[in-house]
């Protein structure tokens, strides 16, 4: 876990366009699919460049990396979320530089547009980076509201608890996204990410 609370100048908010956070991580899966086969034997900076793509973080897809081969994505997955918790301040500005902002569904009114680009504005006037969230348990027509709802609500906390919240939604989104890229079809099921707020 990192100890220090990060902030800096409001970071770049569009980047990612090619991982969608729509992905439901699995309760727990079993046994090993081609995908994480293909990521187990790997070149090193070919599993890092996967990792990366998952969180921009390099020292914890250094740290993911070097712990291959995974027997099964249940194992990937743990060992991501205990590199996540450790994750210091540094690397965490460091992956906020490379998130973009949660996408919406196709056919959002334009005024919801609007709304959201002052929220997003007034959060990242308050934290200094751009608001994260992991919205992979909604569904299309939840988005919206859970995106709105889940800025509101963390506009009123203290750096200190945003802080602690960031880490988390960070955490989920590269967990979904490791699945999105190695657990194959039949590892998607239910989201577990109920402890995400707003998320």
């Amino acid at each position: 876990m990192f100890h220090t609370f990060f902030r800096g100048p409001t970071l770049p908010a569009h980047r990612l366009p090619d991982l969608p956070s729509r992905l439901a991580p699995p309760e727990q899966s079993r046994g090993t699919c081609a995908q994480l086969d293909a990521f187990n034997t790997a070149p090193a900076e070919s599993a890092r460049q996967i990792l990366l793509g998952c969180l921009r973080s390099p020292r914890w897809a250094d740290r993911v990396a070097a712990h291959r081969p995974y027997p099964d994505l249940a194992s990937l997955l743990a060992a991501a979320d205990e590199a996540a918790y450790d994750l210091t301040a540094p690397d965490v500005t460091e992956a906020l530089a490379g998130e973009s902002l949660p996408e919406l569904p196709d056919g959002t009114y334009e005024i919801a547009h609007t709304a959201l680009g002052a929220a997003y504005a007034a959060y990242e006037a308050r934290f200094g980076h751009v608001f994260v969230i992991c919205v992979d348990d909604a569904t299309p027509d939840e988005v919206l509201d859970r995106i709105l709802g889940a800025i509101r609500s963390r506009l009123a906390n203290d750096p200190e608890e945003e802080r602690l919240l960031v880490g988390e939604e960070l955490r989920h989104l590269a967990k979904g996204r490791l699945v999105r890229r190695l657990g194959g079809a039949e590892n998607r099921a239910t989201s577990h990410n109920a402890s995400a707020p707003g998320g």
